[in-house]
């Protein structure tokens, strides 16, 4: 066991390093790789999500609801927290070490050659996984944008886009039309299209791009559901939801005002695929009591993790930290890609907090690692509390002992160096 460890380690560390860095767009290599593992993308029954923020939620809510009526349900998610396997499971179960090692040994001199990205095999490796698994659906979270992500070989069965937002600007465009329209690219002839975006106008922007594809039919959630009486506990959100005449009380464990439209979102998506996939409505909470999603305002002890990385996923942050009002004094534990609008995420989270500490996330790539002194001084000027400690594990030991609630954000990388320090679980118990 000791020896599979240690080649899986060195193989994941392979995967990191020797196929070919950064971002780049594009299936071509996707479809290349894909060709030579038999096209398994084209065998798999797939429900394919995409959205700035919202779509991790999503995925995990749908999930849920799929598993409840007995199926076997894939799911492909990125990043990962702590363990790369999280992103690739089976029935809530990770991929096994040795699945990744063999896969690994046997295809990275092929992604080598193709000039495939770490994402694009990982995305061929889930797809083959849930094939060789026989799961009956798979519900697939673009990488990406949508358009031009690995995921988008697929043709799903329903294309969902939950919210849309400024992030991966350098990539997807500098405005939110812009980036809509990349997200709207996993849209399809034929596939049904699912649209939870709260803006009227990139809704309608949304639901234009849907059109013009001859996706069908094409949902609204603001037309087709109506969402009321949220209540926000330390248990999760509580709302009700009505539809087609129907009005039911629905309980997500998911905590925060934004998981009513998500869990929603993923109501529609399911529905979509037909009335055998989604349990009877009496049914509904019971079965998202089984939805966990790690790293979304989860709560440990005095320990609040969550990985907004941008302003309008920070705002939620802060929104649910009013509402909970959590124990005083509260101190969030900051470090963000350098290419994120960490400003944006300081000012949305500093009405919510007492108390800055800005560190680094020993995990985040060096070529987009943030300066923490930057945005210490940044604060300061601001007039927000805040104090510096570049060291993440000396930062975790100061800040744990001055508040009575610590956050940890910021970015994938934050949350999951601080977990792993803390061992928390990525995984449910």
């Amino acid at each position: 066991m000791d020896n599979l460890l240690t080649q899986y380690g060195a193989a994941i560390e392979a995967l990191f390093a020797r196929t070919t860095s950064g971002t780049k767009l594009g299936l071509e290599r996707t479809t290349a790789l894909l060709e030579k593992l038999g096209s398994p993308h084209r065998q798999l029954s797939a429900v394919h999500v995409a959205g700035t923020n919202g779509k991790g939620s999503v995925v995990a809510t749908a999930e849920a609801l799929l598993r409840a009526t007995g199926l076997r349900v894939g799911r492909y998610t990125s990043p990962h927290l702590v363990d790369f396997r999280e992103r690739i499971t089976v029935d809530s179960t990770p991929i096994t070490e040795e699945a990744v090692l063999e896969f690994l040994e046997e295809w990275i001199p092929t992604a080598e050659e193709i000039g495939a990205t770490f994402f694009e095999l990982t995305t061929a490796l889930a797809f083959e996984w849930f094939v060789k698994q026989d799961v009956d659906i798979a519900v697939i979270e673009t990488g990406l944008g949508g358009r031009l992500d690995s995921t988008n070989v697929l043709t799903p069965r329903v294309a969902t886009v939950t919210s849309i937002g400024l992030d991966h600007t350098d990539l997807l465009g500098d405005t939110v039309e812009a980036i809509a329209r990349e997200k709207a690219g996993i849209f399809k002839r034929d596939v049904p299209a699912i649209i939870g975006e709260p803006s009227p106008a990139i809704r309608d922007l949304l639901a234009r791009c849907a059109k013009d594809v001859s996706a069908r039919p094409v949902v609204l959630i603001d037309d087709e559901y109506r969402i009321s009486d949220v209540e926000i506990s330390g248990r999760g959100t509580a709302f009700t939801l009505e539809a087609d005449g129907d009005r039911r009380r629905i309980t997500t464990p998911l905590i925060g005002a934004y998981q009513a439209r998500n869990t929603a979102v993923a109501i529609a998506t399911v529905a979509m695929l037909g009335d055998e996939y989604l349990p009877p409505a009496s049914d509904i909470s019971k079965a998202l009591s089984k939805v966990f999603l790690p790293g979304r305002f989860q709560r440990r002890g005095k320990f609040i993790f969550d990985v907004a990385h941008n302003p309008a996923g920070a705002r939620t942050v802060a929104e649910t930290m009013r509402a909970l009002n959590p124990p005083q004094p509260r101190t969030a534990l900051v470090a963000v890609l350098a290419d994120k609008d960490w400003r944006g995420i300081i000012r949305e989270l500093a009405p919510a907090v007492d108390h800055f500490l800005f560190t680094n996330a020993p995990s985040a790539p060096a070529e987009r690692k943030w300066n923490p002194a930057e945005a210490h001084a940044f604060a300061r000027a601001e007039g927000f509390d805040a104090d510096l400690e570049p060291d993440m594990d000396l930062a975790l030991m100061r800040a744990e002992k001055g508040c009575e609630t610590l956050l940890v954000t910021g970015s994938f990388h934050t949350v999951g160096d601080a977990m792993s320090r803390l061992q928390v679980s990525p995984f449910a118990a």
